[in-house]
């Protein structure tokens, strides 16, 4: 990522408004989307050097666009956390909004970057030291047994599917856990209770909104894993930023030769075609 990090929220959104695309008498007004997407377009090259091999920045590009387009309150965030919000998944090689792998979240005039739980399943598997690894929701009505040791034992036992005391509602959440295998032979079993979990949550900027109110149980899933991370295989550089998880990033803005705006039909334009186009991404 660039550096400009001394820079505060303000100086940045004001210089990206100084150069801001102007208008011409025979010229139609940029919508807010195009103006996003011609700044998208001025920082591919920036984007495309942090990419990981299996991404290519025309398909990050026209993901991002599209997650921020469809939602109004993303188009009215500050130009600089939105790239930065961007870059922060092109450099983990995930895709915001389709399939939960990260999330980009409206905080009033900013954007948050946010993991979702297959984002850090992907992240972990993609280590190559990691056989299995998956989380589970407990709730009130599941059979559950943990015990921690020189030999580790967990049975879990969800409430549809008990035999020994059979219920009809899953109840209350009252926790979740992480199970990981290494290559090696090695594991890692982590559990947090529920009261952990919603403390996590309440120091999150998003608490209210996003994913901890449209996907709460991927979001408590995602939790557990975040939490034993530490304990996992992962490179160094990977856990360094999936660690900054939740936050927000305006630090990321085009330099002073690199801002080239076309204020003709770009690739990035709004048209109703490419509009069906890019939602109906596989």
């Amino acid at each position: 990522m660039s550096g400009n990090s001394s820079r505060n929220t303000g100086e940045l959104a004001g210089k990206l408004q100084n150069r801001a695309p102007q208008t011409t008498e025979n010229a139609p007004a940029r919508t807010p989307a195009q103006t996003i997407g011609d700044y998208l377009h001025s920082m591919r090259g920036q984007i495309a050097e942090a990419l990981p091999k299996h991404m290519s920045i025309e398909r990050l590009s026209r993901i991002a666009l599209t997650t921020i387009r469809t939602n109004p309150k993303l188009l009215e965030c500050s130009i600089p956390s939105l790239m930065g919000a961007v870059m922060q998944a092109g450099q983990l090689g995930l895709e915001p909004g389709l399939i939960g792998h990260c999330y980009i979240i409206p905080y009033g005039k900013e954007a948050q970057f946010i993991i979702g739980y297959k984002g850090m399943i992907d992240l972990a598997r993609r280590s190559g030291h990691i056989l299995s690894i998956a989380a589970h929701v407990v709730y009130e009505n599941d059979f559950i047994e943990l015990v921690y040791g020189l030999e580790d034992k967990l049975t879990h036992v969800p409430w549809h599917l008990r035999s020994d005391k059979p219920q009809t509602q899953a109840g209350k959440i009252k926790g979740a856990y992480m199970v990981a295998k290494f290559k090696d032979g090695g594991h890692q079993i982590h559990y947090m209770p529920i009261d952990e979990i919603e403390a996590h949550r309440g120091r999150s900027r998003a608490k209210n909104n996003g994913p901890w109110v449209t996907d709460y149980d991927e979001m408590v899933k995602k939790t557990v894993v975040r939490s034993g991370w530490k304990w996992l295989p992962i490179s160094v550089e990977v856990a360094s930023t999936v660690m900054k998880d939740e936050t927000v990033h305006t630090d990321l803005v085009p330099s002073d030769d690199s801002i080239v705006i076309d204020l003709g039909q770009s690739e990035y334009s709004t048209s109703d075609e490419q509009q069906q186009e890019e939602l109906d991404l596989p």
